[in-house]
């Protein structure tokens, strides 16, 4: 694996041995990055079921500040950090090995929101849903904030919930990316 574009280009990243993950191919990689940047003037972003932390990386090596890497794997966490070091961004980088829910609950009581968020967990339909529905009730995605989902081509997703408002959808082999952009009622 590798970073695609940025102020990183071309550097190798590691997986985690032996876990069922699942990078995000180069291809997809730089068609989510032309859709909502390419680049970024800071920003924060949370990289949730991370793996790699491949996502994460490359949205730093284009300029976002600051990414919240999300796993529950030991070896997945490892390997971020790892990654993390390699490029020299530990300090631009919080890395925490827990629960989904339990890190998005911690994240609304610290405060925090996010200019980008990347969703793309081992594919269970019902999981995104209700991560949807918490990102927007705990208000973690920023007035337009994007959120990016990544799923089974046949999964289906609501054209809304509540402010986070679904702009595109795109396939790639087996895989459906939906972006959402959060959108505050005038």
């Amino acid at each position: 694996m590798r970073i695609v574009a940025g102020k990183f280009r071309s550097r190798l990243i590691q997986a985690p041995k032996g876990e069922q993950i699942r990078p995000t191919l180069d291809k997809v990689k730089e068609a989510i990055f032309s859709r909502i940047g390419p680049y970024f003037d800071g920003g924060m972003m949370l990289d949730l079921f991370a793996g790699s932390g491949s996502m994460g990386l490359e949205a730093l090596s284009r300029g976002i500040e600051h990414v919240y890497f999300v796993d529950r794997s030991p070896a997945a966490t490892a390997v971020i950090k790892a990654n993390a070091a390699s490029l020299k961004v530990e300090d631009q980088c919080d890395i925490w090995k827990c629960d989904c829910f339990a890190a998005l609950r911690r994240l609304a009581e610290e405060g925090v929101q996010f200019d980008l968020v990347y969703l793309d967990p081992p594919y269970q339909k019902q999981q995104l849903h209700k991560i949807m529905q918490l990102l927007d009730e705990l208000n973690l995605v920023c007035d337009q904030g994007h959120v990016i989902l990544e799923s089974l081509k046949e999964d289906e997703f609501d054209d809304a919930y509540h402010q986070l408002r679904k702009v595109k959808e795109a396939t790639y082999g087996i895989s459906r990316i939906s972006y959402y952009r959060k959108e505050t009622e005038l």
